[in-house]
């Protein structure tokens, strides 16, 4: 056995007894002190979070599909209805730049249509417990990173949309081959309900981490937070 699963099965198991000794409790006192269980859910939470990314391996890849396995029709998801969806004017859109980047100057559609591209048949898995599998194209994160002058030691990078979300994820998962600015959706660009005109798309985390139509981009060591983590949600949430 190798020396890494042997590190990978430890900590999955100090993860069970973490959760474990921390509920027993729970189901009695809450009862006289209400904010005791959401005290210890947070603990929890915050326990999984850190070993989630304790097991995180920025080699690993998440399975690639065939386009025969594309989801048809895609699905929108969001925390509103698509009749509310926010309609982003691409002539005017800027994404924003904050924090600890060495160029902050704003980056146009334009601009980033002229960066590297990829492209990538890959999952995205709700947290409700769907999944559907898409085929997303757009600049890589870690690309754009580095030619911005991002600080890669920085622990966070945070994103901001226009219908108000926002959302944040560790700069190892920032800076995975897979984690893409996505500009086009099957093989097209953006489409409103599906995050025009750029979201984030990191096949290594659970859906509600791909933010859509994001207008500001953030490197720090302050936790951002995000929309659901905010409501209770693991924040690392890897898939």
């Amino acid at each position: 056995m190798s020396r890494e699963l042997d590190r990978r099965r430890l900590l999955g198991r100090a993860l069970a007894f973490g959760a474990a000794s921390l509920l027993p409790g729970c189901d009695y006192d809450h009862l006289r002190h209400p904010d005791l269980a959401d005290r210890a859910l947070t603990a929890i939470s915050r326990w999984n979070d850190r070993v989630q990314a304790a097991l995180f391996d920025p080699r690993t890849l998440a399975p690639i599909y065939p386009a025969s396995a594309i989801t048809r029709p895609p699905r929108f998801n969001a925390f509103y209805d698509e009749n509310q969806v926010r309609v982003v004017d691409g002539a005017t859109w800027k994404l924003e730049l904050s924090g600890l980047i060495a160029d902050k100057r704003p980056w146009r559609l334009a601009d980033l249509r002229a960066a590297p591209q990829e492209s990538q048949i890959t999952r995205l898995i709700c947290v409700e417990g769907w999944r559907v599998i898409g085929q997303w194209g757009g600049v890589p994160l870690g690309w754009f990173l580095r030619r911005i002058g991002a600080d890669l030691r920085a622990r966070y990078v945070s994103f901001h949309c226009a219908d108000g979300y926002y959302e944040s994820i560790d700069m190892e998962s920032a800076l995975h081959p897979q984690t893409i600015l996505a500009l086009d959706f099957l093989g097209k660009p953006l489409t409103p309900p599906f995050g025009f005109p750029l979201r984030l798309r990191i096949p290594t985390k659970l859906g509600f981490k791909n933010p859509k139509s994001v207008v500001a981009l953030g490197v720090t060591n302050v936790f951002p937070g995000g929309y659901w983590v905010a409501q209770g949600y693991n924040w690392f949430s890897g898939s």
